[in-house]
């Protein structure tokens, strides 16, 4: 039996011997190629990729770390063959008696094996070859060589590989300077590097150091006194990361890691305002903390991007440390009134004017019946004043005199790349569209009519300080009218000035429009300057309705925060198409000259009577 056991241990070797990986590949480090943002004034928003540090002999190192990663990971390493049969033993009853998985049996040897040339796939193939590498690495080195290979190559979360990198990431020191706290941290590290990272849960973190102290109390490392007086006062030492623009940093990093390559990292010059940035993150958090507890709203987004689209701002929600979910690129929401700014424009473009009327009255589309926010209604009124008031009966009157098909295409022309359902409630907003689309769409009334592609970068280059892409040209050309521009400027003005937006005012003439959805599940304002645009969005993740909270109302109260800190230092400007030179000409009856508009219905008889009464 002996005989056929060794005859069948051997052809397990030899079968998993034929496709061990190549040994000869030791040595040989693979990464991420590292990518790096910056802001318009160079400071570093985010850096994304692998680090190495310096490599460092674990003679160098001091005493307290190889002797953290022993107690926690193998207390038997330097009288070991490579297969701690004791440790293996010992993990094997506490697995029993949990039954399941509650510790492991690798020796240090092994895990440098597994994290050489293997997966962390659990196999019996992976196990036998891992073992097999190991008893190789206890033969071709010594114990000193294996510790360092294993301590430079054993991945400690945040992309960083070895301790030294783990060292100056977490602590901003190198590895040979770290104190007993940063030594038992790193060590903790190793069981699972993401759920015990010091700079994502600080308390996991401690509670994991605390662990390991205790392990260098029992391995006689260290005594007892000394891991209380380290776990008073190693807190304090570790480096806290700034989440500043890490939604932005996420939303760039999608679009530029094509340009990084295996043996080529790379600098990214973005549009990003790190003061404004930080403003904007400041501002929402403090509303959603404040009036947002009361008004029973949770999340936020906010977009601000100068009139050629260049993304100066973006918040993606209030805490990127709790939700990675960037609810200003990625999330899809409906946008209510604010969608009415490119019914308008269809409006005009079909050739009505601001100051022809719309019957503000119920009314009814097949089995649709829509309503005016206040339930009341006005009768007769201009085209300005029902953007003002965010009629919603007039603003489904008007896009079924225009086609929502029109209004579609207009929407899509203007830069609205989601899907819109073309029917009489895509005049309320029905159709999901994110924030940064919209902003940007927006974008087009302040850039004097001219298209507007939202951009985040305008420049990367290689390690080499080659350029890799320059971003080159302004947009799509002017995609509305003068006359068209004018109009529209002139009555999404008059929201701030006389409707719903007037808590967006601010010392300089602005434009823009709120949007409220159903049941208040979504609040929104959208507004511009001549020198800004700004999209703000308020609501709930789970879609739960908030406590009346309207676009006109904590949306407008942030924008005007914002816009605020964002002009500080400009002069103020007219909007494009409402300066001086470029105001419509008028009667003496004080209407603007305009084309005719379509005479149909009982509407077009009522605007022909006010052109013949001369207004």
């Amino acid at each position: 039996m002996a005989i056929w056991v060794a005859i069948g241990v051997g052809i397990l070797v030899a079968y998993y011997s034929y496709d061990l990986p190549d040994l000869g590949t030791l040595t040989a480090t693979t990464r991420r190629p590292s990518i790096t943002l910056v802001s318009t004034d160079g400071e570093t928003i985010a850096a994304y990729g692998d680090v190495y540090g310096e490599p460092i002999d674990v003679t160098q190192l001091p005493p307290t770390l190889p002797q953290a990663v022993m107690a926690t990971e193998d207390r038997h390493f330097y009288s070991h063959f490579g297969l701690d049969l004791v440790g293996l033993l010992r993990a094997s009853v506490v697995n029993l008696r949990a039954g399941h998985v509650v510790q492991g049996g690798s020796t240090i040897t092994q895990q440098l094996a597994k994290n050489l040339f293997l997966t962390p796939e659990r196999s019996l193939k992976r196990k036998v070859q891992e073992l097999l590498m190991a008893l190789w690495l206890e033969h071709k080195f010594s114990k000193e060589q294996i510790f360092t290979l294993y301590l430079n190559r054993v991945y400690l979360g945040n992309g960083t590989w070895g301790v030294d990198a783990a060292a100056r990431r977490y602590f901003g020191v190198p590895a040979s300077q770290l104190n007993l706290y940063q030594s038992a941290l790193l060590a903790g590290l190793l069981k699972a590097p993401s759920r015990y990272n010091p700079q994502n849960d600080r308390e996991q973190s401690a509670k994991r150091t605390a662990q390991v102290l205790a392990n260098m109390v029992a391995f006689g490392a260290i005594n007892q006194e000394q891991a209380d007086a380290a776990m008073k006062t190693g807190q304090t030492t570790v480096r806290q990361v700034s989440h500043t623009g890490r939604y932005f940093a996420d939303w760039i990093h999608d679009l530029v890691d094509q340009y990084a390559r295996d043996d080529r990292d790379i600098v990214v010059q973005t549009t990003l305002d790190m003061g404004l940035q930080r403003k904007v993150e400041a501002e929402l958090e403090t509303m959603l903390a404040g009036p947002g507890v009361k008004a029973g709203v949770s999340q936020g987004a906010v977009v601000v991007m100068s009139p050629d689209g260049a993304v100066r701002a973006l918040a993606g929600g209030r805490d990127y440390a709790t939700s990675q979910f960037n609810r200003a690129v990625q999330g899809l929401r409906q946008p209510g009134s604010s969608f009415k700014a490119f019914v308008y424009l269809a409006a005009v473009e079909a050739g009505w004017d601001e100051n022809d009327t719309i019957e503000d009255a119920p009314i009814t589309v097949g089995k649709y019946q829509p309503e005016n926010y206040t339930h009341k209604y006005e009768g007769p009124i201009s085209l300005r004043h029902a953007l003002a008031k965010s009629s919603n009966v007039a603003a489904v009157r008007l896009i079924e005199r225009v086609g929502p098909k029109r209004v579609v295409a207009v929407a899509k022309r203007l830069g609205i790349t989601s899907e819109l359902h073309a029917d009489a409630s895509l005049a309320l907003g029905t159709s999901e569209v994110s924030l940064v689309e919209l902003t940007a769409a927006y974008a087009t009334f302040a850039n004097s009519g001219n298209g507007v592609f939202p951009y985040g970068f305008s420049e990367v280059r290689d390690n080499r300080g080659s350029v890799v892409y320059r971003r080159e040209g302004t947009g799509t050309g002017q995609i509305i009218s003068a006359h068209a521009l004018r109009e529209m400027n002139d009555m999404l003005s008059g929201v701030v000035t006389d409707g719903y937006g007037k808590a967006a005012a601010i010392d300089r003439p602005t434009a823009g429009k709120t949007g409220t959805t159903q049941d208040y599940r979504d609040a929104w304002f959208m507004g511009f300057s001549a020198d800004y645009v700004g999209g703000v969005w308020f609501g709930n993740d789970d879609g739960t309705a908030m406590r009346k909270v309207t676009g006109g109302t904590l949306p407008a109260q942030l924008w005007r925060t914002v816009m605020l800190a964002a002009h500080k230092g400009l002069p103020p400007r007219p909007l494009p198409g409402l300066g001086p030179e470029e105001n419509p000409s008028t009667d003496s009856g004080g209407v603007a000259s305009r084309p005719s508009q379509p005479s149909d219905s009982n509407d077009s008889i009522w605007n022909g009577l006010v052109k013949m009464l001369g207004g």
